[in-house]
């Protein structure tokens, strides 16, 4: 109860600094006459523009809704900053959030437990713009109605140039897409990806700080992030799951505060995007996981866990089809006392592909949009084999997705899935079988 109290008095002190700066900000300027200006990449999409303003305001027309910008080209890596916001008036600071609540209906190997309702999370987050040049951004999470709240972004943005940003804070690690652009109303499909969830604990976030920046000629955008942040702790190989389980990292409270080994875990992302064909990323994460030395006493050789993962998306302008897709790679020095079922080796990822089937007006909502769409995924916890057989270790889980789905607003989303999923165990017996009905929607507010 207290660390939410602590949390929630830091969301309302944070709203109250970019209220201040935004009196001072707005006094500079009425005794000045000018504006300031900011080079910031995204102060394109968070300042207010004309055009992007929902005509609908409240009736003290103190609130001002800014739309996410969907007329340039974005990057994953911009997914933090291309949201909704509300301005408040003429002050520096903007709010936003979204929910996410559905129904869920869940049989495994014909046995049920009947039909359940969920509020998987309530996100809030608080932009200010401090001064030229100076960005801030939070990011507060509140999963399972409350009972656990996260930091998953509190960074401030220093701009220099276009391609020469820092960033310092709790930093959303840029590894594989999904990680920084996980928003619920983005996406077609109630549940998370298991591999972005199981193999990148997403969300994943650390203390730590880097550059960022991109560059821009004619058709293409190049992207680059770099990291150096507090890492993973020896949870990945000694938790409740028995197994090599990354999120378990996420459960030590001391992340945010120190260092486990004091080595840091360096983060590497390169993307590019074509405005015709789409966007590809490849980003690298690895540090040392273990403790190795305690006051000075050598307790054991520097064990390393690596991740390398891909992430593409594009869209077939012939039919308006949207490609999704994310694969990582990881490697983890596991000590040789541990038995085999504690993988070495992990792999998985998935394909996402949305199709537009009606755009049209529906309900009295302008331009609403009816996607069917289809995730398939696989996530390899143990990819390596038995050393006295040579068979493969079948530690695996594979899922197919179909997904209706309605969207009155590019804010909200209605949903509809049944999955299906195959999960095997280390010696390869015949999978468990489940199958889920889900009904939700994900509404940014």
């Amino acid at each position: 109860m207290k660390k939410k109290l602590q949390l929630l008095g830091f969301l309302f002190l944070v709203l109250l600094n970019g209220l201040a700066a935004g009196n001072l900000t707005a006094f500079a300027q009425s005794q000045s006459g000018g504006s300031q200006t900011s080079n910031h990449p995204a102060d394109s999409r968070s300042t207010i523009d004309s055009s992007r303003i929902d005509p609908k305001k409240d009736s003290t027309r103190f609130f001002k809704r800014i739309l996410a910008d969907t007329s340039r080209m974005m990057l994953n890596m911009e997914a933090i900053y291309n949201r909704p916001f509300l301005q408040l008036g003429k002050l520096g600071a903007s709010v936003g959030g979204y929910l996410e609540s559905n129904s869920r209906y869940e049989s495994v190997d014909g046995i049920s437990e009947g039909i359940s309702f969920q509020i998987p999370r309530l996100t809030v987050f608080i932009s200010s713009t401090i001064g030229k040049r100076l960005k801030f951004l939070t990011e507060i999470e509140l999963e399972q109605g409350g009972k656990e709240i996260g930091i998953e972004f509190a960074s401030l943005d220093v701009s220099f140039h276009p391609l020469v940003n820092i960033r310092g804070g709790v930093v959303m690690i840029p590894i594989g897409a999904f990680n920084q652009n996980h928003d619920g109303p983005k996406w077609e499909f109630i549940d998370r990806p298991i591999s972005s969830t199981t193999l990148i604990p997403s969300t994943w976030s650390n203390v730590g700080f880097g550059l960022f920046g991109k560059y821009g000629l004619g058709n293409w955008i190049w992207a680059y992030e770099a990291y150096l942040t507090n890492g993973f702790d020896d949870r990945i190989i000694s938790n409740e799951q028995n197994r090599t389980w990354l999120p378990a990292s996420k459960q030590n409270p001391n992340r945010f505060e120190e260092s486990f080994n004091g080595v840091p875990l360096t983060t590497l992302k390169f993307a590019l995007r074509n405005r015709s064909l789409g966007e590809v990323g490849v980003s690298w994460m690895g540090g040392v996981y273990n403790k190795f030395q305690q006051d000075g006493l050598l307790l054991d050789k520097r064990r390393r866990v690596d991740f390398l993962a891909l992430d593409v998306n594009t869209t077939l302008e012939a039919t308006k089809t949207y490609l999704n897709g994310e694969w990582v790679w990881i490697w983890v020095d596991v000590p040789a006392t541990y038995s085999l079922q504690f993988g070495k080796r992990l792999q998985g990822g998935f394909v996402d592909i949305v199709q537009p089937l009606l755009k049209k007006s529906l309900f009295g909502w302008d331009q609403a949009v009816v996607n069917l769409s289809l995730r398939a995924e696989y996530t390899d916890y143990n990819a390596s084999s038995f050393p006295e057989t040579g068979k493969p270790i079948a530690d695996h889980v594979i899922a197919l997705v179909p997904s209706l789905s309605l969207r009155p607003s590019l804010q909200t989303v209605f949903r509809f899935n049944y999955r299906y999923q195959w999960q095997a165990d280390l010696l390869g017996n015949p999978p468990s079988r489940t199958g889920s009905i889900q009904i939700g929607f994900s509404t940014y507010f």
